[in-house]
């Protein structure tokens, strides 16, 4: 599908179901080499149901996973899918300062072309978490040579999230150069952006919901940029002991999720990111102006 008519881009955060904020009380991370790993079966259903679909997207993925199943990312780039990174090692930005963040950079850069034999040019952070606090994030980016970001979720969030961001792609502007932010898909409603990218968003929310919000985005002209996890495909994943609102957030509508991505896939003409990327390589606007 040409840039002109993408209507947006679907993305997949590659990591595994322990990897997860809302699973950390129970999998820190010094057990994860001795968890059920489910990440390779969840993935191929991810893969399965784009074909099924006639959609190529983007699959952020962990340099944690590349090191451990590189036939999982040759597959990835195989079936026509871009590869970037989503980090090394689950940190969110907010745990970092700019010389961790470099290092975990390079070793998901080092593992993720490694194994898939293609340059990364896209990053999109740990659980969103480029906010206000951690802005010094793109400077970084932009040092290590990345096209654009994924990374801010322009909503208020209990965890993440900047309500201040714009809604549509924008650049980032820094003293090294400049970096081109795609933000995922919200609706706007009483003067607030309200998230409706996908991920918990799909699986929890009425379906309604986010055909609202796409049919706004449509009629804006502004791309809707949506996201899941692996791991949201896999029902059977084990369940970990965690608080009941965390259970909630990362276990309630897996039975149904695959179907709700099979019927929003069919709502728009969504493609890669780096696709999405050329289509407003022209078009976006820097800010802050």
């Amino acid at each position: 599908m040409s840039p002109e008519t993408l209507e947006g881009a679907i993305s997949v955060d590659v990591e595994e179901y322990f990897h997860v904020e809302n699973l950390r009380e129970a999998a820190p991370p010094h057990t994860w080499d001795e968890l059920p790993s489910r990440v390779e079966h969840a993935t191929h259903r991810v893969l399965d149901l784009f074909d099924e679909a006639g959609v190529r997207g983007t699959f952020f993925t962990l340099g944690w996973v590349a090191e451990r199943h590189p036939a999982l990312v040759r597959e990835i780039v195989a079936r026509g899918h871009e590869l970037a990174s989503h980090g090394h090692g689950h940190r969110m930005l907010t745990e970092l300062d700019p010389d961790r963040l470099r290092e975990d950079l390079g070793r998901a850069r080092a593992a993720l072309e490694d194994a898939g034999g293609v340059a990364v040019r896209g990053y999109r952070a740990p659980t969103w978490s480029i906010v206000p606090a951690t802005d010094w994030a793109f400077d970084v980016l932009v040092e290590a040579g990345y096209r654009y970001d994924a990374s801010v979720f322009p909503v208020r969030h209990d965890r993440y999230g900047d309500p201040r961001a714009p809604i549509v792609p924008h650049w980032r502007v820094r003293e090294g150069g400049r970096l081109l932010e795609l933000p995922p898909l919200v609706g706007r409603f009483a003067g607030r952006n309200w998230p409706a990218a996908g991920g918990g968003y799909l699986r929890l929310l009425p379906l309604g919901y986010m055909r609202w919000a796409v049919r706004q985005a449509r009629a804006a002209a502004r791309p809707a940029v949506l996201y899941l996890h692996p791991w949201e495909l896999d029902p059977d994943q084990p369940r970990l002991a965690v608080s009941r609102l965390r259970r909630l957030r990362h276990y309630r509508g897996l039975e149904r999720f695959a179907d709700r991505l099979r019927t929003v896939l069919g709502w728009l003409r969504l493609g890669r990111m780096d696709s999405l990327a050329d289509a407003w390589q022209d078009r976006a606007r820097p800010w802050p102006a």
